[in-house]
């Protein structure tokens, strides 16, 4: 019988969690067609130079930044800057997020969750680059070396 309560419990405790999935993990949104879009021969030739794994996402990287109004160059740089645009990534967690604990099915739900969180979560949302930066990553030189990065990829536009 207590067996049975607490598998019950449990239960109701995961039903009741609120769980927000980006609108790519849901199923919900198009996947737009880059192949005419510079951006995309800017980004694969960044990551092609640094021999970067992330060069077959690239036109994942421009869909989430368009689906979550981010600047196009910050996440491939989170990328760059975290696991060398995914050389070093574990559980397909290119952006060491959570402290590089978090695990992703694919490189794709990885790019589209961190950049949903970023447009989304409430400790982000609405913030200036350098301040989303500093609460990314609280190092002094964090947001300095992000900012190298997408001038890198491009100039600001």
């Amino acid at each position: 019988m207590t067996r049975f309560l607490t598998g019950s419990m449990f239960l109701l405790g995961v039903v009741a969690l609120p769980v927000a999935l980006s609108p790519w993990q849901s199923g919900t949104m198009p996947i737009p067609d880059y192949r005419n879009d510079p951006r995309l021969a800017k980004l694969r030739n960044f990551f092609h130079r640094g021999e970067c794994p992330a060069e077959d996402l690239a036109d994942v990287f421009l869909a989430a930044a368009d689906s979550y109004a981010l600047d196009w160059r910050l996440l491939p740089s989170l990328s760059f800057v975290e696991t060398t645009g995914g050389k070093t990534a574990r559980h397909n967690n290119m952006f060491g997020w959570d402290s590089g604990r978090a695990q992703f099915q694919t490189a794709a739900a990885a790019i589209h969750t961190v950049g949903y969180k970023l447009s989304h979560a409430r400790v982000y949302r609405g913030k200036k680059l350098d301040s989303l930066l500093n609460t990314y990553n609280p190092e002094a030189e964090y947001a300095r070396t992000v900012k190298f990065v997408m001038r890198s990829i491009a100039p600001a536009e």
